[in-house]
C-alpha cells in the first residue's frame, strides 16, 4: 500500500444515541483527547499525549551540575597539544589564532580505509562487511560559546566547513552517505563539553533515511510535487506552527513531532543537495539555526539536545525528489516500554503549543 493511500484511509464512524448530560461529559473529554498523527515523509506515527497536559515549562532542563565545563585539559582548546589528528581544515582569524578547525576523531566509529575493496563476508546466514569510512570533528575556537550565543556569521563558518568536507569526501570510493551531526550535553551524548559537531562518510545510507527517500518519491509520484516543499507551503498558510523565517530559510515545529519541542530548518525554495549551497545560504541557514537553538534553550533553560542534517546521498543515483534539511530534538523524554516495543515515541505536548511558546521567546 502507498504512502499516500495509508494516509487517506478512514475508519467507519459508529452512530450511538447518547443522552445531554453525556453529551456534557464528552465535550468536557474532549479538548484532553491524544492524538496519533502521522509523519507526511516517512510515514512513522506519533502519539501527541494532549491527556497527560503538560504546560511548556514542564519541559525545562534540570542543570548537570557534574558536566565538565572546565577549559583544563580540555582536549579541544588546544588541540595540538591534546595530539589530536593532524587538521584537514582549519581557519584562522586576522590575529592568526583559529576560529574553527576539522580533525579526525581520535576514536573513530569508523576506520579509514586502507586501499583495495571493502570486504564483504557471510557466517551462515549472516551478513557482514568493513566498517571503513571517516569520522572528523568540526570544532569552533570558544570554549563556551556554543550555537545559540554565537552571532549568525560564526555558525556560518560552521555551514562553510560542513560543506567543504562533503564535497572532499563525497567521491570517495567507500563513501555513499554522509551524516552530519552535532550533540550538546551529555544526555545527547556528548562526552566533550567544548562545542563541536561531527561527520561521519560511510558506505551505507541509513534505514531512517531511506524510509525519507522512499517516502518522498512516493509523495512525489503521487503528487507531482515534492512533500517537503509542500509542507512548508501548509505551515506559511497556516502559520501556527513556524518559529522563525527569513529570506530563503524556515523553521518550525512539525506536525508530526516525535520529541516536545522539535524542530525542523529547511531551504524555502527546493533544494536535494545540501553541498550545492551558496554563500548567502549559508548565512541564512546560520541564523535561521542559530535562532531556532536559541529560542529551544531559553524555553527550556539550555537542554542537552541533538541536530542533523539530512542531505541526498552521494552515491551517484538523483534525487530530485528530495529536500535536505536539518532536525532538532532537545532531550525531553526518554524511551519507555511503549516506545521501544512500538517504535511509536510519545510527545507530551502538541507542536502549536511548544511553537507558540518557542515563537515568544
Amino acid at each position: 500500500m502507498s504512502l499516500t493511500k495509508k494516509i487517506k484511509i478512514k475508519t467507519k464512524k459508529t452512530v450511538k444515541k447518547v443522552s445531554s448530560k453525556s453529551k456534557a461529559k464528552l465535550k468536557v473529554k474532549k479538548g484532553k483527547l491524544s492524538e496519533l498523527r502521522q509523519d507526511l515523509v516517512s510515514g512513522d506515527w506519533v502519539v501527541i499525549a494532549n491527556s497527560r497536559g503538560k504546560r511548556p515549562d514542564a519541559f525545562r532542563a534540570t542543570k548537570d551540575l557534574t558536566e565538565n565545563s572546565s577549559e583544563e585539559d580540555c582536549f579541544f582548546c588546544d588541540p595540538v597539544a591534546s595530539k589530536q589528528e593532524k587538521d584537514v581544515l582549519i581557519y584562522n582569524t586576522a590575529d592568526n589564532d583559529w576560529s574553527l578547525r576539522v580533525f579526525p576523531n581520535k576514536y573513530p566509529a569508523f576506520s579509514r580505509p586502507t586501499g583495495g575493496k571493502i570486504q564483504h563476508q557471510e557466517e551462515g546466514p549472516y551478513f557482514w562487511m568493513d566498517g571503513v569510512g571517516y569520522h572528523e570533528v568540526i570544532v569552533t575556537r570558544d570554549h563556551f560559546e556554543r550555537i545559540g550565543m554565537m552571532d549568525n556569521f560564526k555558525v556560518a563558518e560552521i555551514f562553510d566547513a560542513f560543506q567543504t568536507r562533503y564535497l572532499d569526501l563525497m567521491n570517495k570510493k567507500s563513501v555513499r552517505y554522509i551524516e552530519i551531526f552535532h550533540n550538546q550535553g551529555k544526555l545527547a551524548g556528548g562526552s566533550v563539553f567544548h562545542p563541536h559537531s561531527q561527520l561521519a562518510a560511510i558506505p551505507v545510507i541509513s534505514p531512517y533515511l531511506n524510509l525519507e527517500l522512499r517516502g518522498a518519491e512516493e509523495y512525489y509520484k503521487a503528487n507531482k510535487k515534492c512533500v517537503f516543499c509542500n509542507m512548508i507551503e501548509w505551515e506559511k498558510d497556516e502559520d501556527k506552527r513556524i518559529i522563525f523565517e527569513n529570506d530563503k530559510f524556515i523553521a518550525f515545529c512539525p506536525f508530526a513531532s516525535r520529541k516536545a519541542f522539535e524542530v525542523w530548518v529547511l531551504p524555502k525554495d527546493h533544494q536535494p543537495y545540501f553541498e550545492r549551497i551558496e554563500i548567502e545560504d549559508k548565512i541564512q541557514v546560520g541564523e535561521a539555526l542559530n535562532e531556532a537553538i536559541r529560542k529551544i534553550n531559553t524555553v527550556l533553560n539550555d537542554p542537552a539536545y541533538n541536530f542533523y542534517l539530512h542531505t541526498s546521498p552521494c552515491d551517484g543515483k538523483h534525487y530530485s525528489h528530495y529536500h535536505w534539511h536539518i532536525e532538532i530534538l532537545p532531550k525531553t523524554s526518554i524511551w519507555a516500554g511503549f516506545e521501544l516495543s512500538t517504535g511509536i515515541e510519545i510527545s507530551a505536548i502538541e507542536p502549536e503549543k511548544a511553537a507558540e511558546a518557542l515563537k515568544d521567546a
